[in-house]
């Protein structure tokens, strides 16, 4: 008889929130892969930094380190993304609870305004959509809101490491490099970091190093890409 009538009514709306408390269990897991990946990532990355600066090569241990801070502020919004989807399990938690006492769902708008801020992160907008239907139809939670995705959530992020995060490289490599680079001092006055003035032999091992270093800034780019 359940059969029959799950066929021709559809889920319940109890079926139907313990479809999306597994999704929102299986995405934080992914999440946690992601920021993995970029946690090893920006490792080498910051590794690839003390070394090009203990060569001297002021320009390129920058270009990295501008790399780790744009890896630091992924994990950051993956991190939060991670806490909203839980805070959204935890909702449908309560909800479930209620709905055995009332036999009803109620609308949450904190599961609203949870939603419509996940949707904005392109790792989990499509799948913060079909579990927004869900909730829809479970009676929990409006439709989402068409102007979430006009912010541009990645676009507000390069426009934000153009004009503000130039600080945050500084300082990355003031650390990285033991107080030798970034921060406080002048890129250009480090006689220490100099190396020896370049010779005709070592031009194909430089040109293998920007190889090396090219394909380390491409992997990093793929990973905050998503």
């Amino acid at each position: 008889m359940q059969t029959v009538s799950k066929f021709i009514f559809g889920p319940t709306q109890e079926e139907r929130v313990k479809a999306v408390q597994s999704k929102l269990r299986s995405e934080q897991r992914a999440l946690d892969r992601e920021m993995r990946s970029i946690d090893g990532a920006a490792a080498k990355a910051k590794s690839e930094v003390k070394r090009l600066a203990k060569k001297g090569d002021v320009k390129n241990a920058r270009i990295l380190a501008r790399e780790v801070v744009r890896s630091n502020k992924q994990k950051n919004r993956l991190a939060l993304s991670k806490a909203r989807l839980n805070s959204i399990h935890m909702q449908l938690q309560h909800q479930m609870a209620m709905y055995k006492v009332t036999g009803s769902m109620q609308k949450s708008t904190e599961i609203m305004k949870l939603s419509n801020q996940l949707v904005k992160l392109p790792q989990v907008s499509k799948v913060m959509r079909e579990m927004s239907q869900e909730m829809m139809k479970a009676g929990i939670m409006e439709e989402l809101l068409d102007d979430t995705l006009d912010s541009g959530v990645l676009g507000e992020d390069d426009e934000e490491l153009e004009t503000e995060a130039e600080g945050e490289v500084d300082k990355v490599l003031f650390q990285l490099t033991d107080g030798k680079l970034g921060q406080a001092q002048d890129a250009d006055a480090l006689p220490e970091l100099k190396g020896p003035e370049p010779v005709v032999a070592e031009q194909e091992d430089s040109t293998k190093e920007q190889e090396d270093m090219q394909r380390m800034q491409d992997a990093l780019d793929g990973l905050l890409r998503g």
